[in-house]
């Protein structure tokens, strides 16, 4: 078949972009940024999803199959918002596949989604589900609840969260959720892509586990997972979830904000059975999800999930303490002495000292909420790096005294230098095609 997919570039996108080419499909992958994969049945229609009318996605639908809608936004930033992306763009590519006499349109939204529903989030899903089902043409609703995948968002903050020491739980871990594989996510999804004319499993599938659990039980099979012993829980009150959701808002890269709560709060379950029916067996369970092979690699990369973290904040920790140390605790006297030895003229003393210092507080502060480009983020450790050598020299040449310090000053830079290694290497880079 010819198939059109939006957000192929995404979690599910890209993987169920594989399984289609690998089933001998043709596909066309629509959006801004080309898939990360070449291929001989694979083209790449560069559009804005959120701005193209349902006129201009006529002109790029004849001859297809099937539609498929992956575009999804977990929180709006920027100029991206729900209405947009989850409502008015889908509402369009809906509306032209039915003109177009497309056979057939899979729309992925969530599970919960409703009009009743909490959450901008949900509600919004919901109204281009509607709209969808409401039209004159072949459409299912596909609603994942929590998909598991070692690449995922939530499922490496969770597997982060499971390899802790001390496993927090929120408001004592008894939410109720139905975690899928992402595998049988797209498995279900080729399913219905496939399937014949007149047998879809109906309007609207539930992509579900095999059954609910509760979060705790969720992060003890995690943690059984990556081979983990041990159920070193910590209950962490409501209040203090809540407000960790509020502030959650203002990171980037947190997945817990106040619709996430909330969310995780109302559960996500659902009827495993016509799933089931749809793969021929049961979607694995959660006990399964990683693999023996990949336990030692996932349990490194979980725990380097809080570690990293901790490190960042040790790091901003030493930047501050240095800033609030010259300009307050220090006295000023020695401190200048100190400029003087090292070459620096008593006028250009005093700015020197609070530039140094206000330096440290800038790298302490960026280093507490760094960048959210990785690119931008590898500048800022190995500007911290340059600096600390820049620094290391300076005192070498002008105070060696301070290597034989018995508190070890100078020394420590050398096990912070590691750290700041550590972590410009460990930030991901594009992965060439």
């Amino acid at each position: 078949m010819k198939i059109l997919m939006t957000g192929a570039t995404g979690f599910i996108g890209s993987r169920l972009l594989r399984e289609l080419l690998a089933a001998g499909h043709r596909v066309v992958c629509a959006g801004r940024r080309p898939p990360s994969l070449e291929h001989a049945r694979c083209t790449w229609l560069k559009l804005d999803f959120a701005t193209t009318s349902a006129a201009a996605w006529m002109a790029h639908l004849d001859g297809l199959d099937v539609v498929v809608n992956l575009v999804g936004l977990f929180r709006e930033q920027g100029g991206a918002s729900f209405k947009v992306l989850h409502t008015r763009a889908p509402r369009a590519l809906f509306d032209a596949s039915a003109m177009a006499g497309v056979q057939r349109v899979v729309q992925v939204s969530a599970l919960g989604a409703d009009p009743h529903a909490e959450t901008e989030f949900l509600r919004s899903k919901y109204e281009a589900d509607q709209h969808l089902l409401s039209l004159p043409l072949q459409a299912c609703v596909a609603q994942p609840s929590l998909v598991f995948g070692a690449d995922g968002a939530s499922a490496r903050r969770l597997l982060a969260l499971a390899a802790l020491p001390l496993v927090p739980l929120p408001a004592g871990g008894q939410q109720r959720v139905q975690p899928i594989h992402v595998d049988d996510a797209v498995a279900a999804l080729r399913a219905l892509v496939e399937a014949p004319a007149g047998q879809l499993p109906g309007r609207r599938l539930a992509l579900v586990g095999p059954r609910p659990l509760m979060l705790q039980d969720y992060l003890l099979a995690l943690r059984r997972g990556l081979g983990l012993s041990g159920s070193p829980w910590l209950p962490v009150p409501a209040w203090a979830v809540g407000l960790a959701a509020r502030l959650g808002r203002w990171r980037r890269d947190s997945l817990l904000d106040r619709a996430a709560w909330t969310m995780l709060q109302q559960g996500s379950t659902a009827d495993a059975a016509p799933l089931a029916r749809l793969l021929g067996r049961l979607p694995r369970a959660a006990t399964q999800f990683i693999a023996p092979d990949q336990r030692d690699a996932m349990r490194v990369v979980a725990q380097l999930g809080w570690l990293l973290p901790l490190l960042r904040l040790s790091l901003a920790a030493v930047w501050l303490a240095a800033a609030f140390v010259s300009l307050v605790v220090y006295p000023i006297g020695q401190s200048f002495a100190l400029l003087e030895r090292a070459g620096v003229p008593p006028e250009w003393q005093p700015g020197a000292l609070r530039g140094a210092a206000g330096l440290d507080l800038l790298l302490g502060l960026l280093t507490l909420w760094p960048p959210s480009a990785p690119a931008a983020r590898r500048w800022l450790w190995g500007s911290q790096a340059l600096l600390i050598g820049l620094y290391s020299a300076v005192i070498t040449v002008a105070l060696p005294e301070f290597w034989a310090h018995p508190y070890g000053p100078i020394v420590k830079n050398l096990p912070v230098l590691v750290l700041l290694a550590a972590l410009w290497t460990l930030e991901p880079r594009r992965a060439a095609r």
